[in-house]
């Protein structure tokens, strides 16, 4: 049993548990799910995301095959070179999913960052840029107008330093449909990574590592 667990339910206070069989990062479609029925439960969204998670159901289902395809095109193209991912402000938690899952998947250094803050600094730095460095952009088509007008014309700025440059598009007609159509491409994306560096996807033995060596102070 957890520390937090235990607060709960020494304290009765509400909770949910989730399946413990995978890593939290393998259980995402749980948790996410769970949060949105809080926050329904606190009548903070309606009930309309019912229908737009049972939709992504369907999207990716009809989608998956393409999704690995690409995923796996898009791993070869950046394996030996440091990623680099853009997205719109509104999707950078996705932006952020694909950092994570290839730093605990594939075991490598990324970064990202979103626009239009990206353009006001990090575009500049793009002299210092090399063909050791792959661009990923996540792109939907209703990303704001000034948004995509900025993606653009960066395109063509980076483009003079890596020639690895892919622009990735959702699919799906709402933003929970879009976000999950890129969470499970990059994550296939890490998977496919990872089988190319021949590494173990699951270990995380560092964090095992930072967590026993926290636990002494305790």
């Amino acid at each position: 049993m957890g520390k937090c667990l235990e607060i709960a339910i020494n304290n009765n206070y509400n909770h949910i548990v989730l399946p413990t069989e995978r890593s939290p990062r393998a259980m995402l479609s749980y948790s996410l799910t769970q949060q949105f029925f809080l926050l329904k439960h606190y009548n903070l969204i309606e009930n309309d995301f019912i229908q737009k998670i049972q939709n992504a159901i369907a999207l990716l289902n009809l989608e998956i095959e393409n999704i690995k395809t690409e995923a796996n095109n898009i791993a070869h193209s950046i394996l030996n070179k440091t990623a680099v991912i853009y997205s719109e402000a509104n999707f950078e938690g996705v932006a952020i999913r694909l950092r994570q899952q290839l730093n605990e998947n594939a075991k490598v250094l990324c970064w990202h960052h979103a626009l239009p803050e990206m353009n006001h600094n990090e575009l500049v730095g793009w002299a210092g840029g090399n063909e050791e460095k792959a661009v990923i952009v996540l792109r939907n088509e209703t990303d704001y107008s000034r948004t995509q007008t900025r993606m653009n014309i960066q395109k063509s700025v980076i483009e003079k330093y890596t020639s690895t440059y892919i622009e990735c598009y959702s699919k799906g007609n709402s933003n929970i449909e879009r976000a999950l159509y890129f969470i499970l491409l990059g994550d296939w994306v890490s998977v496919y990574l990872s089988e190319l560096r021949n590494v173990d996807n699951i270990e995380v033995k560092v964090i095992d590592f930072l967590k026993s060596e926290l636990a002494k102070d305790n």
